[in-house]
């Protein structure tokens, strides 16, 4: 008898970290990621500019 409800509980608390999980990486991880890729890509454009010039036609 036991048995069947330390299956239960462990499927309950399984439930729960996945929930945690799930809950975890869409409200947490992945926004910080998004926001790291594009910080990182905006920094990459301003230092090229930098070294290479705004876009556009050449001043004349």
């Amino acid at each position: 008898m036991s048995l069947a409800s330390d299956d239960t509980s462990g499927r309950s608390r399984r439930r729960r970290m996945e929930i945690f999980a799930f809950l975890f990486l869409t409200a947490v991880l992945m926004p910080a990621l998004t926001v790291a890729f594009v910080g990182s890509y905006g920094l990459a454009i301003w230092i090229s500019q930098m070294v290479t010039g705004p876009p556009g036609p050449p001043d004349r």
